[in-house]
């Protein structure tokens, strides 16, 4: 099955022609589930984080109280830093 089809373009993209901080995250997602962990890195920096932050945001509405709020805030926080690092990394 050829996923690549179904993807969702960026919406900055394609009004401004101007790159997202999330642009490359389903492509990187992708190559992760190939198992290219190098590539889908440098397609998408800050992908591990944001899979970290989606697992743990998951947990926390299944299991009510298991982390608390101070712990999702601050892996956010690293989440975001990673996006900006990564943004500037692709960019410059």
């Amino acid at each position: 099955m050829n996923l690549e089809k179904y993807m969702l373009p960026c919406l900055s993209k394609t009004l401004f022609g101007i790159e997202c901080l999330g642009c490359g995250f389903q492509r990187a997602l992708l190559l992760l589930l190939k198992g290219e962990f190098a590539a889908s890195f440098q397609m998408y920096p800050a992908i591990f984080t944001s899979l970290l932050f989606l697992a743990f945001i998951g947990f926390h509405f299944i299991y009510k109280g298991v982390f608390s709020q101070k712990t999702i805030f601050f892996i956010g926080m690293l989440n975001v830093i990673f996006m900006i690092a990564g943004y500037i990394y692709k960019h410059y």
